[in-house]
């Protein structure tokens, strides 16, 4: 029997904003955007704030604590800041699709411009370093691409809407190599519940078995790892283990 897909092909991890401080004085995590995957933070405990930069290039400021729900469209810049003790879990849409690469760090220009730095600059050790080596890699990504995220900003301490049409085609460019391997991923996951939803509605519709007597349970496994805005317990919701992609 197949296992259920988890509700909507999305996905979901446990976050702990980084509380190191950045160079502007601001401790949590890194600036960037999705392409394609809309994200949502519902905050577990403490207390942080959330930076956000829209399509438009309007720049927010919205308070984060328990119980509060926010989320944003592909495209929205985005960077949570860590006010004491902050834990959000994270909703992804299009499961599988963030670690495949749908997520930009909004580095300097000049290193978005080349796939290669950027490349460099976002990669952390692998698991085999020590904690603390891979957590000062993280945060000095981080600082980056806070570099990147200021420089967005004119001397009037508005976003520069020519600065923000640049990182926007360097971070499309950067991925769309990518689009291939997320059109398939995209097919097999959040497309193809969508149809099975319909395949359902089709079913009962017509006095048939929209298939009940297959319901199964499913678990998924976690593994720790260091995301782009802190400490993350990722959920695998996917079925790619059993598909043999990993």
């Amino acid at each position: 029997m197949t296992e259920p897909v988890f509700p909507g092909a999305t996905s979901v991890s446990a976050l702990e904003v980084y509380d190191g401080v950045a160079p502007d004085g601001l401790a949590g995590g890194t600036p960037h955007l999705h392409l394609v995957s809309a994200e949502a933070y519902l905050v577990v405990a403490g207390r942080g704030r959330l930076h956000t930069i829209d399509g438009g290039g309007a720049f927010a400021e919205r308070s984060l604590a328990p119980g509060d729900l926010v989320w944003f469209a592909p495209g929205v810049i985005h960077r949570a800041i860590n006010d004491g003790g902050l834990e959000v879990r994270v909703i992804m849409q299009n499961a599988g699709l963030p670690e495949a690469g749908d997520a930009v760090m909004t580095f300097p220009d000049d290193v978005l411009a080349d796939p290669e730095r950027y490349a460099d600059a976002a990669a952390l050790p692998g698991p085999e370093a020590s904690d603390g080596d891979r957590l000062a890699a993280a945060h000095g990504r981080r600082d980056l691409a806070v570099a990147g995220h200021l420089a967005l900003f004119g001397d009037d301490g508005a976003v520069d809407p020519d600065r923000l049409a640049r990182l926007h085609a360097r971070a499309a460019a950067l991925v769309r190599p990518r689009v291939p391997e997320w059109r398939a991923r995209w097919g097999a996951g959040a497309l193809a519940v969508a149809r099975e939803t319909g395949r359902r509605l089709d079913a009962l519709e017509s006095s048939g078995d929209p298939g009940l007597a297959e319901a199964r349970v499913a678990e998924a496994s976690v593994a720790p790892a260091f995301g782009m805005c802190g400490r993350l317990q990722r959920y695998d919701t996917t079925n790619d283990h059993r598909q043999g992609e990993r």
